[in-house]
């Protein structure tokens, strides 16, 4: 992958001629264009910093419009060694439930910052991800990452995301909530990664605390496996976190299909929690997902979710549905525009909600 990022510009050019372009931070467009997420990531199970092949996809093929500078593409690059970048999500947010007054807000959803620097160029990098805002500084990634000459497998070490399942950008999606596993709970721990040919595979093993002190000699076990075509992908993945607080385990089966111009992606997973602070037993969590690209830089996203958050318990039942609209008018930037619909018990109006939201993604 780091062989890959270092690629020259009208190399990645020619490659983006030629339709082979990929992701930033959202799955759906690896599964429109056939590519694995570290195409455009430099953490090969996405995320965060873009390689020079993502920074240049998002500025001359994400885009609806390119504003020419008169200068060259941004690429990141701070010197022969060093490179950058960022992401700031600033949103406005309506919600309205039953017997409940609305409640309506403007909320800096987070300003992160990203830093590479290649220690040994291709083979050994160290690497950065850092929220400034809101709040104190908060450190989400922090590693050092060695790779094979032949860039087939790696070894990382710090603190990082843990590999399983598909990486959204929604953080509140059942499949994250369910397993405790999303981009808020990086971990410290070591991880190997092999890529071989359309095989994809991770495995990590960490302190299983979400990045804070440790509290017994317990271990958590993350892996995933999956096989990338250029119309479909495929993965497994399994998660068991053992504390002596009790132990919590997770496996699940995920995917992509691409139909013309509407990019599916699926997930589902079964999660058993018998820590002392849960105890929930048994949960269920799906989601199936469809981005229409409707014109170049315009996206339309449609989300239905399941959660059964205790199978022992009848008629505990969770969905939500979500239409988001997304438009990338020019480089750097992107306009989401959106609803979801909460509907569970009866009884409970917080899980009747209807949310209605406009977010500011800036990246760079």
């Amino acid at each position: 992958m780091i062989g890959r990022i270092r690629s020259t510009l009208p190399g990645v050019l020619i490659l983006l001629c030629l339709g082979a372009y990929s992701a930033q931070a959202e799955p759906y467009l690896a599964v429109q264009m056939g590519l694995k997420c570290g195409q455009c990531h430099v953490n090969p199970t996405g995320g965060g910093l873009r390689t020079t092949f993502g920074d240049v996809f998002a500025q001359t093929v994400l885009a609806a419009n390119h504003l020419d500078t008169g200068m060259d593409n941004w690429t990141g690059q701070v010197g022969p060694y060093l490179r950058t970048g960022g992401d700031l999500r600033f949103d406005g947010t309506v919600t309205q439930a039953p017997n409940t007054k609305t409640v309506q807000q403007f909320a800096l959803d987070q300003t992160r910052v990203y830093l590479e620097a290649d220690v040994i160029p291709n083979r050994l990098i160290a690497y950065v991800d850092e929220q400034v805002a809101p709040g104190g500084a908060l450190n989400r990634e922090a590693y050092v990452m060695y790779w094979s000459a032949t860039h087939d497998w790696y070894l990382k070490a710090g603190q990082m995301y843990l590999p399983f399942g598909l990486r959204l950008q929604d953080q509140s999606a059942f499949i994250f909530t369910a397993t405790g596993i999303n981009m808020t709970t990086p971990d410290q721990g070591v991880e190997f990664g092999w890529e071989h040919g359309h095989w994809d595979a991770q495995f990590a093993v960490s302190n299983g605390t979400a990045g804070g002190a440790v509290t017994s000699n317990g271990k958590q076990s993350s892996g995933q496996l999956s096989f990338v075509e250029s119309l479909w992908r495929v993965g497994i993945a399994a998660n068991f976190n053992a504390q002596s607080g009790g132990s919590k385990s997770a496996a699940g089966i995920f995917g992509g299909l691409k139909t013309g111009p509407i990019a599916w992606l699926a997930q589902a997973e079964l999660t058993k929690d018998e820590s002392i602070a849960n105890n929930q037993g048994k949960q269920l969590a799906t989601l199936l997902e469809a981005n229409w690209l409707i014109t170049r830089g315009n996206n339309l996203k449609i989300t239905q979710e399941f959660l059964n958050p205790n199978r022992a318990v009848a008629n505990a039942e969770r969905t939500r549905w979500s239409l988001v609209y997304e438009l990338s008018p020019i480089q750097f930037v992107q306009i989401r525009t959106g609803l979801r619909y909460y509907d569970g018990i009866p009884q409970d109006d917080s899980q009747h909600q209807r949310q209605y939201f406009v977010e500011l993604h800036g990246f760079f």
